[in-house]
């Protein structure tokens, strides 16, 4: 007796399913016969039966003999496979195959000869453009058509990023000057293009020995790159997409020139560059942009990377106290996790933390109210604190060192900071941060820092020195015992 289970069971179902088919417009019925290449009629009705019988005809009885075959069924004849003759097919194989050859194209081979090649064409392109600009001023029509030409030349030297070997034979061909000169011209599409080309071309991602690389910057430095690419930040308007891409482009070549010491001098030295970066990262703006986080970051590196030529620079532009008011938001606020502003936050604290390696920056960082506004951030607790105390640490300690100043210039900043620290009723914060569990190793580490330095300067028997003792008494001892706590974990890693 059959079972409810296979009575219920679920027939076989097939393993690809079957597309949803739209039902055919009746119209279209009318649409079936087609003719083929040769004009013969086909269509795709089913065939009848009259057909059917007509083939049976046709098929029925014995093969003939091979010598009573129509001539006619001969392969060679008229007819053959689909309906073709044989003059026919030999001109199709014929344009097939001349359309096969047109459609590969060789990979064309990119070396020294290639490099002349385009050069030479890129050079023409520049001076036809020139040409045809002074020739129908004030009638773009007649000129776009070279200027469209131009555009395309400099695109295609993108390229030479993939072929490091060539920089050296490129800047001898003078083609970088000519490149340089578009970053001025008159259309700024082109001018951008020629930024992203150089951007391209010196980025460090490029595998490039530093010998090829040095050959490439400096052509681009003798052809005064610098300088047009300040001038050219001005004309561009950060609200249009276009010109906001092409000053991002012109902070990715600051960033990889200053990468590299010498030329992070170099762009420190210049005039209008540092102040430019500065004013820039320092935008009033109501989301913080891309670019306004790559101008603090492109000041960060050239802190760090050029410290003796762009600390005096960014100390004379008022720079900390600069940076500590665009920070003094953030003493009640964290940035919003994973953006552009949280960044452009640890890049200010970076900053400033470059320049208190100095005892001009000291100076200023005191003269700024500093250490009062990184114990405000202290107590607040927010993200900002454990980068509050890196500054308070740095600013603390270290021997500093700067052009026209001494040791003892550092130790009399490094001591004055230690006293204000004190007088501005910091201790409490800063003890309070040392005996919370949660604090990270990070945060302790910088406490310690600071406790050392006032040990070491304070001087004896002074106030701040006994309200700095008086601290590891009271509680019974319970900042002693942390210390002890600290030692032995640092002790058992």
């Amino acid at each position: 007796m059959t079972s409810v289970d296979e009575l219920f069971k679920r027939p076989a179902i097939p393993s690809q399913k079957r597309k949803f088919e739209a039902p055919k417009d009746p119209n279209e019925l009318y649409k079936s016969v087609k003719l083929s290449q040769n004009g013969d009629i086909r269509t795709s009705l089913p065939a009848t039966t009259a057909d059917e019988e007509e083939d049976d005809d046709t098929a029925a009885g014995p093969e003939l003999p091979p010598d009573l075959e129509d001539p006619g069924s001969d392969e060679e004849g008229r007819f053959f496979g689909g309906g073709v003759d044989k003059d026919t097919r030999q001109m199709m194989d014929f344009v097939d195959l001349r359309d096969q050859d047109e459609g590969v194209q060789k990979a064309e081979k990119i070396d020294a000869g290639w490099l002349r090649k385009t050069a030479l064409s890129f050079e023409k392109k520049i001076s036809k453009n020139a040409e045809l600009r002074a020739k129908f001023e004030g009638q773009p029509q007649k000129f776009m058509a070279s200027e469209a030409d131009l555009d395309e030349s400099v695109k295609a030297l993108s390229i030479l990023s993939e072929h490091p070997e060539l920089y050296p034979e490129f800047a001898r061909l003078g083609c970088l000057a000519s490149l340089v000169s578009l970053l001025s011209h008159e259309n700024t599409d082109i001018a951008i293009d020629a930024m992203q080309i150089i951007d391209e071309l010196t980025d460090e991602d490029v595998s490039a020995t530093q010998d090829q690389w040095e050959t490439l910057v400096s052509a681009l430095l003798d052809a005064d790159l610098l300088s047009i690419l300040h001038s050219n930040l001005s004309r561009l308007n950060e609200g249009l997409e276009s010109d906001r891409t092409g000053v991002y482009h012109t902070l990715g070549i600051l960033e990889s020139l200053a990468s590299h010491p010498s030329h992070a001098g170099t762009i420190s030295t210049h005039p209008s560059l540092l102040p430019w970066l500065l004013a820039r990262s320092l935008a009033p703006e109501k989301t913080t942009s891309q670019n306004k986080q790559y101008a603090a970051e492109i000041l960060a590196i050239l802190l760090q990377s050029s410290p003796a030529a762009s600390i005096p620079r960014f100390l004379s532009l008022s720079g900390p106290d600069a940076y500590l008011q665009a920070l003094a938001p953030y003493r009640k606020r964290d940035p919003p996790r994973g953006t552009e502003e949280e960044e452009f936050v640890e890049n200010l604290f970076a900053g400033l933390t470059l320049c208190l390696s100095t005892s001009g920056g000291k100076a200023a960082f005191l003269e700024a109210e500093g250490v009062e506004l990184c114990l405000i951030m202290v107590r607040a607790g927010k993200l900002a604190r454990p980068r509050a105390l890196r500054l308070l640490d740095h600013c603390l300690g270290g021997s500093g060192s700067g052009s026209g100043t001494g040791s003892s210039a550092a130790e009399g900043a490094a001591t004055a900071a230690c006293t204000r620290l004190v007088d501005a009723a910091g201790l409490k914060p800063l003890f309070a941060a040392f005996m919370h569990r949660a604090t990270d190793r990070g945060a302790t580490e910088h406490i310690l820092g600071i406790l050392a330095s006032m040990f070491r300067r304070l001087p004896p028997e002074s106030a701040p020195r006994i309200r700095l003792l008086g601290k590891f008494v009271e509680k019974g001892y319970e900042k002693i015992a942390r210390l002890v706590a600290v030692r032995q974990e640092v002790a058992a890693r």
